[in-house]
């Protein structure tokens, strides 16, 4: 008897292939997740603009900023990407901004990480912006899926491809 390890079995492919339904609700998610976490921290700074600058002039060492500007900078990030995480556009190109960002304020704020930058890395510091880098990477990777702007658009130009 031979047996062949280059095709899986038919049970493996339809689970497979059931599961991959859950992609647009999962990045959907990710999306409303990530956005909701960086919206509320933009009302936080908006609230209080003098605590806002104080913060940033004493406890975030944004690099290459000046601290007011860093503050207004960041208030607004905060306030106006997670509309566009929401509802799906741009999503790759704002992901990727956010990553960078994320990464900027977890570098920028050495409170997040008592034990040391790598020892907090790989430990169990600052464990909530790592889920959301991770959440940033698979929405660059993996765009916003169909439940999104980008998706209906996509779409449209595809079936507007096609009509032509």
């Amino acid at each position: 008897m031979h047996t062949s390890i280059s095709s899986p079995p038919g049970y493996w492919q339809d689970l497979t292939a059931a599961l991959r339904h859950l992609q647009p609700v999962v990045l959907l998610l990710f999306r409303l997740l990530v956005a909701v976490a960086f919206w509320r921290a933009g009302v936080v700074k908006l609230a209080d603009p003098s605590g806002t600058l104080a913060l940033f002039t004493s406890e975030y060492h944004v690099p290459l900023l000046a601290p007011q500007v860093a503050a207004t900078l960041g208030t607004w990030v905060e306030l106006i990407t997670p509309w566009f995480l929401i509802f799906g556009l741009g999503t790759r190109v704002v992901a990727a901004m956010l990553f960078v960002y994320n990464i900027i304020a977890v570098v920028s704020y050495p409170d997040l990480w008592p034990n040391g930058f790598w020892t907090g890395l790989i430990g169990s510091d600052f464990d909530d912006h790592k889920a959301w880098g991770l959440m940033f990477l698979a929405l660059v990777a993996w765009g916003p899926g169909v439940l999104s702007l980008d998706g209906v658009v996509s779409w449209w130009l595809r079936r507007r491809g096609r009509a032509a």
